[in-house]
């Protein structure tokens, strides 16, 4: 370790010690509106925003403009009768705020299809980078390399919006195909819809898969606006950044291992786990003692727990319908479920854990796996892809509402010390 790393490691670890203390003995007292331990841990609770396409209810889940997953599975038009939502639909009813016709639904893929080109030199742009590289690099890259066909700086934001949703599916299977099918890429599909050409240009004709990317793309794409992803495409565009820049930024944060990055690590934790079993079809009680054997290791299992529900997300019980229609049998899908009925008796048993419930992460990577799709990397950028539905119809209401440069006050440490002796008040 360098003289530097040593002399900066030597300092956070007495302010690491000083600032659990504070904490400890002052966090419940209030600093302008919020409580010190607000300010120092995340600014958990503090209702500080104002997003119109969705709202995440603890004990309800999500709901965009006020209907649950399982009323716009039931009220969105499909691309075939009892099936999957179009997330053409859902974008539809985020921005407008009402339910669609399937009329306006099909003339929106329409639209995207039109819109869909993507430039030469945004390939270039990815391709010189190694292919060794990360997909959600690769993905960013591409976007950042697509923002000079940006038209905020003359136009209202609504055309860039559309033109970047349309054509996010060509850069995600453009990423797909060059890092896992040896730079072997597909045309896209001008009659298909945007989630059925997305999945086409990756490899995947399946029927079934086709319409697991419709579902995948409706239930990832808002979760009202306070996670990383949503807030930061927020903050950006507050800014006036253009909307290119402000999603690039916004997926950033979804490629973290607290956010987006969460669904490999789930599919990853369950391939380690009938590793180390040598099965692949590990039992209940195979199942328990794993999952104990990970938490007295300091870890945590992966999919499971949420900052705000408090109960099983509907997003993985839409994915759970999902598995029982089509794949019934399969192994991967049925540990899953044996995992859901394992994981929240034994949280629940350790007293401390609020959601001891499935996220979302829990499921998707066994139905991606079941068909094929084995890249566990690449799943964020599934993610990401969908999360353009609700991040866009945010910020072209952040922009008609004239919302403003978002600023937050700061303090430090040693300022809070001095307000805690009486000497000043901060905030003002």
């Amino acid at each position: 370790m360098g003289v530097i790393k040593e002399g900066f490691k030597a300092k956070t670890d007495v302010a690491n010690a000083e600032i659990k203390e504070l904490i400890k003995e002052h966090g419940s007292k209030k600093i302008g509106e919020v409580t010190l331990a607000q300010a120092y841990q995340g600014m958990r609770g503090i209702t500080g925003l104002v997003t119109e396409t969705s709202l995440l209810d603890a004990q309800e889940g999500i709901r965009f403009r006020g209907y649950s997953i399982p009323e716009l599975q039931e009220k969105l038009p499909g691309m075939h009768k009892g099936g999957e939502p179009l997330p053409e639909g859902l974008f539809l009813l985020m921005l407008l705020g009402e339910l669609p016709t399937e009329e306006q639904v099909h003339h929106l893929t329409s639209v995207w299809q039109r819109r869909s080109h993507v430039p030469n030199h945004v390939f270039a742009t990815i391709d010189a980078l190694p292919v060794t590289a990360h997909p959600m690099t690769m993905f960013v890259t591409g976007v950042m390399a697509l923002q000079t066909e940006s038209n905020f700086a003359k136009d209202p934001i609504y055309d860039d919006a559309m033109d970047l949703i349309a054509r996010l599916p060509r850069i995600a299977a453009y990423v797909y195909r060059r890092k896992y099918k040896n730079n072997e890429h597909i045309q896209p599909d001008g009659l298909l819809d945007w989630a059925g050409n997305l999945a086409h240009m990756m490899g995947f004709d399946d029927e079934s898969f086709k319409e697991l990317m419709r579902l995948y793309m409706t239930i990832h794409a808002d979760h009202e606006g306070g996670n990383v992803s949503a807030h930061t495409t927020h903050l950006v565009g507050s800014a006036l950044s253009d909307p290119y820049l402000s999603y690039a930024a916004g997926m950033n944060g979804l490629a973290g291992p607290l956010h987006g990055l969460a669904n490999q690590e789930v599919i990853k934790w369950i391939f380690e786990m009938q590793e180390k079993l040598g099965t692949d079809s590990p039992s209940k009680e195979q199942i328990a003692q794993y999952v104990k054997d990970t938490l007295s290791a300091g870890k945590v299992v992966p999919g499971y727990g949420h900052a705000v529900l408090r109960k099983t997300d509907p997003r993985f019980t839409a994915q759970m319908e999902f598995g029982k229609k089509h794949m019934p049998d399969d192994k991967l899908v049925n540990t899953v479920w044996n995992i859901y009925d394992t994981v929240p008796p034994i949280l629940q048993s350790l007293g401390k854990i609020k959601n001891p419930w499935p996220n979302v992460d829990a499921h998707s990577g066994a139905l991606l796996v079941h068909f094929g799709l084995v890249e566990y990397e690449f799943y964020t950028v599934l993610f990401a892809v969908s999360r353009a539905l609700g991040v866009m119809a945010s910020l072209c209401w952040d922009r008609a509402l004239g919302f403003p440069l978002e600023r937050p006050k700061s303090v430090t440490t040693e300022s809070v010390k001095l307000w805690l002796e009486g000497k000043g008040e901060i905030w003002e």
